[in-house]
């Protein structure tokens, strides 16, 4: 039996005033007890592996309400949804260039049944708006990706990007305090050197637990255009950051020099026919990696071939099917994500209509493909109008590769079993997050008579989306963004 938790509520960013992002807490316990609404942040628990079947009403869910945020400005809107590596910790990032990382606790030694609640950990602005004076350009605070790197200390490592820096922040606590200086006093003030007649030995006394977010390396001045991606290499010693046209390689330790490994830019701007849109390392190949580009292809490129890896190792692309071909066919084939899978073998890239899973060992065509939401095949003149069509939904594996993840608009998002072949609309959404209430399967009418539980396409709220989510590496939990709300999903506990 699920139960609301208290709410969890950030403290407003310095740099924004207003800036209260209702990121979720998420929670589950065992027991009866519960059901009242609790005003804060939303607290969700819903199955997420269940069987797909249309008339499934066992996916229990669990909230505690939003406040009305009307207010929320575009600085709220979260950006990118990270996992680190054993799951413990979730980081977000914003429009507003603050990074919100989230902490799950341990299980309750009274309570062995109840699973541990993800909790604001650390709360810290990684970037800040900049103007290059020499370009006229203005530099976005806004978070483009978060990686972590793995632990291998008390302290925690995680880069993040915007447009044009990448940023090493150390993520550390801190329970103690010196005491007992002798050239200056417990708050500071520097003593008269007179005045000491006898020296102290320095101290640490306890103090209430400080995490502290620390800025350890700043990667920046190598990209002309907007990074849209980096990926931490598997040798843990480097890593790469994306741009539009060039993929530049980085030691973690060095800061002032990094190498490009890719450049497709033309001699001539006017012949630039397609642009990287994502890239990433292999998980345990620290010489190979991917790269998707605006013409849905994927170039996997081995670095020990050659220093700049021009010509690449492997070539993947679908043929298109003439019958299908429209104005709009470029620029919904267009890739924007790229992700191996944890074993390697196999790749997933998400263009607008689809999810494609690609075997490293057969370029001719993808091994499966999945369609996200072909319902709007028919309203592609419209989201091209408002600007929707250009998009970019990320998707996500989940620990053992065979469930994929990914979102759509009107706050839904879809799951793909790929060992039975079932899929299953999820919505993530206040109005329809009542605690103890039942999370229903939900399903798009294309027209004609509307079932009871069906949304019609032309209900679908466009300004509604969900770009940006995360599984954890070993569970069944996910973390969805939908706009400047975070929701967290897990499997139903019986």
């Amino acid at each position: 039996m699920l139960f609301p938790l208290p709410a969890v509520h950030l403290p407003p960013s310095e740099h924004h005033p207003l800036l209260q992002l209702p990121h979720g807490r998420y929670g589950e316990g065992g027991g009866g007890g519960g059901g009242e609404d609790c005003e804060g942040c939303v607290c969700v628990c819903v199955s997420t592996t269940p069987p797909m079947e249309e008339d499934i009403d066992t996916r229990k869910i669990n909230s505690s309400f939003l406040r009305d945020h009307n207010y929320a400005t575009e600085a709220d809107i979260i950006s990118t949804v990270e996992f680190n590596a054993t799951g413990e910790l979730l980081a977000t990032g914003d429009k507003g260039g603050r990074v919100v990382v989230f902490q799950r606790e341990q299980e309750s030694k009274n309570q062995p049944q109840r699973r541990g609640e993800y909790n604001v950990y650390s709360t810290f602005q990684s970037h800040e708006p900049e103007f290059d004076y020499l370009k006229s350009l203005e530099i976005e605070e806004k978070i483009n990706k978060i990686r972590w790197l793995p632990q291998h200390n008390a302290a925690y490592f995680l880069l993040s990007t915007n447009d044009k820096t990448v940023k090493l922040w150390k993520i550390s606590e801190r329970d103690k305090r010196p005491e007992g200086y002798n050239l200056k006093d417990e708050d500071g003030r520097i003593r008269d050197p007179a005045t000491i007649t006898t020296l102290r030995v320095p101290v640490l006394r306890p103090m209430d637990l400080m995490v502290e977010a620390t800025a350890r390396r700043v990667y920046s001045n190598a990209h002309t255009y907007h990074i849209n991606s980096i990926s931490v290499n598997s040798d843990y010693e480097t890593f790469m950051s994306t741009d539009d046209l060039r993929i530049n390689l980085w030691n973690l330790e060095i800061t002032n020099k990094s190498f490009n490994i890719v450049d497709i830019k033309p001699a001539n701007m006017e012949e630039l026919t397609e642009v990287i849109t994502a890239a990433e390392f292999h998980p345990n190949q620290c010489n190979t990696f991917v790269y998707s580009s605006s013409k849905g292809s994927i170039r996997l490129c081995d670095m020990r071939a050659s220093a700049l890896c021009d010509n690449h190792s492997k070539f993947f692309e679908e043929p298109e099917d003439p019958s299908n071909r429209s104005f709009f066919s470029e620029i919904i084939s267009s890739i924007s994500d790229v992700k191996f899978s944890h074993n390697g073998r196999y790749l997933m890239t998400r263009d607008y209509l689809t999810v494609k899973v690609w075997d490293l060992n057969m370029e001719s065509k993808p091994l499966e493909t999945y369609q996200v939401h072909d319902y709007l095949r028919s309203k592609l003149c419209s989201l091209y109008e408002n600007d929707c069509i250009f998009d970019k939904f990320e998707c996500v594996w989940n620990g053992s590769d065979s469930v994929i993840m990914t979102g759509s608009y009107n706050n839904f998002f879809r799951m793909f079993d790929r060992n039975t072949k079932r899929d299953v609309t999820l919505e993530a959404s206040r109005e329809n997050s009542k605690p103890r209430a039942i999370l229903k399967p939900r399903k798009v009418c294309l027209g004609g008579k509307r079932r009871k539980d069906e949304i019609s396409v032309d209900s679908l709220d466009f300004s509604k989306k969900i770009l940006h989510t995360a599984w954890h590496p070993s569970e069944n939990i996910i973390a969805v963004a939908a706009t400047n709300n975070l929701y967290i999903f897990q499997d139903k506990v019986n």
